[in-house]
């Protein structure tokens, strides 16, 4: 008997102490920081990503340090780009990032280090701000 009533009191003060800093959070609506909201593309259009290889015997094999974006609207100029060179498992291989031009509808980003062509599955390109 002795030992239900400790356990009981026990389990009071436990979850008597849990509740009591549970409460003590003070959350509220505005001190939460979840929210979504929709993004615009700067441009409707597809943007084509290429890339050129070629041979290093340090590697061995072929490699890739540029990939060329064509196709870009005068609407993304001078914004933030990332570009990425994903391989098996969508891994990231390398990246490049920097600012698109203020003109023209193409601009090249340079990988460094090289990127073994072999491993190369995919290409990512981000614009935004």
């Amino acid at each position: 008997m002795k030992r239900g009533i400790v356990a009981a009191l026990l389990g009071l003060f436990t979850f008597g102490g849990v509740y009591g800093l549970a409460a003590s959070l003070n959350l509220t609506s505005d001190g939460l920081g979840a929210a979504t909201s929709v993004v615009a593309a700067c441009q409707a259009t597809t943007l084509n990503a290429t890339y050129t290889s070629s041979y290093s015997a340090t590697t061995p094999g072929y490699t890739v340090t540029t990939v060329t974006v064509n196709g870009l609207a005068s609407t993304c100029y001078t914004k933030a780009y990332r570009i990425t060179l994903t391989g098996a498992g969508n891994a990231s291989l390398g990246e490049a990032t920097g600012t698109t031009p203020s003109s023209g509808t193409s601009f090249a980003a340079t990988f460094s280090p090289a990127v073994n062509a072999n491993s190369l599955t995919g290409i990512s390109v981000v614009i935004s701000g």
